[in-house]
């Protein structure tokens, strides 16, 4: 049953829908970026920072200034004894942290590689409760700047779509993220499939969502339609793993075949049974994905 505050939302959405609808849809459009409270984490939550104070300790951390604010970024050199391989660039998800990376931090770290670990606006340590595709690829954009090019961009979740955003250049205005492969661990791959689940169950009418479409293309310089992974992908062609749960109840399965279909640098692996959150801390799924940003590529063949 609907909680009496989603149902007094639905009505508002549903009235300006008839009297305001340009109105209704830019106040749906800031509802959808509003991120959670940092400060107000579940005991779960609370637990699992707490248990990666000493992960945390390990990192050099950094304030870089954005155009809107100021990011967070820790940087992990790689294990004791292990010479640098390159760098990897992790993001996190929506509602998710540094922290919460740990398990895939530690993978790459053992592998040789330096981790820069984002987080991202409204999230972990980085100010703000604001975070739109627009300031999640500019906060990309800071990191790339200060510690790329990147081996790899690696991102889970909401993540692993701002990975493929940055790389493919979305957002006008914006250079692509300099690295070399791509992992996208159940990341959602259409912001129009996003913006239609989040305006249905909210009661945000055809006339707002067309408000809630045009502020997208007032501040990325492109019409929402654009925001497809697949056709990211296509127009950069990066090799890139997809690794997603078919039993993801939070990103369908589909968003990863939606990926899949953007050629043949991109490849998809199935881990089953692990959700959404359950598969950052498979360590087969670690593996892989180390395994695949430590390939040689291979030349092309005329």
């Amino acid at each position: 049953m609907a909680s009496f505050g989603l149902k007094v939302i639905r009505g508002v959405f549903g009235a300006a829908e008839h009297v305001a609808p340009r109105l209704g849809g830019r106040a749906a459009f800031e509802l959808f970026c509003r991120t959670p409270n940092v400060k107000a984490l579940s005991d779960g939550e609370r637990r699992a920072v707490e248990r990666a104070a000493g992960f945390m300790a390990e990192a050099r951390h950094h304030r870089l200034k954005t155009k809107a604010d100021c990011v967070a970024v820790h940087e992990f050199r790689p294990g004791p004894g292990r010479g640098s391989r390159g760098t990897v660039l992790v993001i996190h998800g929506w509602r998710s942290r540094t922290e919460y990376m740990r398990t895939l931090i530690d993978g790459f770290r053992d592998a040789g590689y330096k981790v820069v670990s984002l987080d991202l606006p409204g999230h972990g340590r980085s100010l703000g409760r604001h975070l739109n595709m627009v300031t999640a690829v500019d906060a990309v954009r800071v990191a790339g700047e200060w510690f790329g090019p990147f081996a790899a961009a690696v991102g889970h979740s909401f993540g692993g779509a701002v990975a493929a955003n940055a790389v493919a250049a979305s957002v006008k205005g914006t250079p692509p993220l300099a690295a070399e492969k791509l992992v996208l661990i159940a990341a959602p791959s259409s912001l129009p499939a996003i913006f239609d689940d989040f305006s249905h169950r909210l009661n945000v009418g055809p006339r707002s969502r067309v408000a809630m479409a045009d502020r997208v293309k007032h501040l990325s310089g492109r019409p929402l339609s654009d925001f497809t992974g697949d056709r990211q992908l296509a127009e950069a062609p990066v090799p890139t793993l997809i690794i997603h749960a078919p039993d993801d109840r939070e990103v369908h399965a589909d968003h990863a075949k939606r990926y899949a279909g953007a050629g043949d640098h991109v490849s998809l692996h199935w881990a089953e049974g692990l959700g959404h959150r359950r598969i950052l801390a498979d360590k087969d799924v670690v593996a892989r994905a180390v395994r695949f940003v430590a390939e040689e590529r291979q030349p092309a063949l005329h």
